[in-house]
C-alpha cells in the first residue's frame, strides 16, 4: 500500500464539489488508485478548527459533523501528531512561517510520505509534493 498524505487545502477540495476543478490532474488520478492508503493530519484538522472560529471557513455542518463524514466517505485516515514530529519543526528551516505548514512539512519528513498539496514551498523542505 502507498501511503499519501492530504495536504488542508487538498482534503477541502477534495470534499467540496465547488473546488475539486482546483485539483491537478495528477492529484485527481492518485484518489482513483485503490492500493493507496490517504492521510489527513491532525494539526490540517487543528488548522480549520482556528479558521472556522474566526470565520475564514465554513461548513454546512459543524466541523465536528463535517469530519466525521467526510474521513470515512473519501477513505481518509487521521495521522495524530507525535513528539518526533513537534521536535522536527524546531530543524527546519525558516523558509516558510505557516506553523501549521511547517508542522506538516516535519511530519511528512519523519513518516517519509508524499504529500498532496499545491504549496510550491514545500519543495525548499526536500518533502516528496505530489502536483
Amino acid at each position: 500500500m502507498k501511503k499519501i498524505w492530504l495536504d488542508t487545502h487538498t482534503f477541502l477540495w477534495l470534499t467540496n464539489e465547488l473546488y475539486a476543478s482546483l485539483l491537478s490532474k495528477e492529484a485527481k488520478s492518485l484518489f482513483l488508485k485503490p492500493q493507496t492508503d490517504f492521510y489527513l493530519s491532525l494539526a490540517s484538522i487543528w488548522e480549520m478548527a482556528i479558521k472556522v472560529k474566526i470565520g475564514k471557513l465554513n461548513f454546512p455542518v459543524s466541523l465536528r459533523e463535517f469530519i466525521s463524514q467526510q474521513l470515512p466517505q473519501n477513505g481518509i485516515k487521521i495521522l495524530n501528531i507525535k513528539l518526533e514530529h513537534v521536535i522536527e519543526v524546531a530543524d527546519l528551516p525558516l523558509h516558510h512561517r505557516d506553523p501549521f505548514d511547517r508542522l506538516i512539512i516535519a511530519q511528512a519528513l519523519v513518516e517519509n510520505m508524499q504529500i498532496v498539496s499545491v504549496d510550491e514551498v514545500f519543495d525548499d523542505y526536500g518533502v516528496q509534493r505530489l502536483w
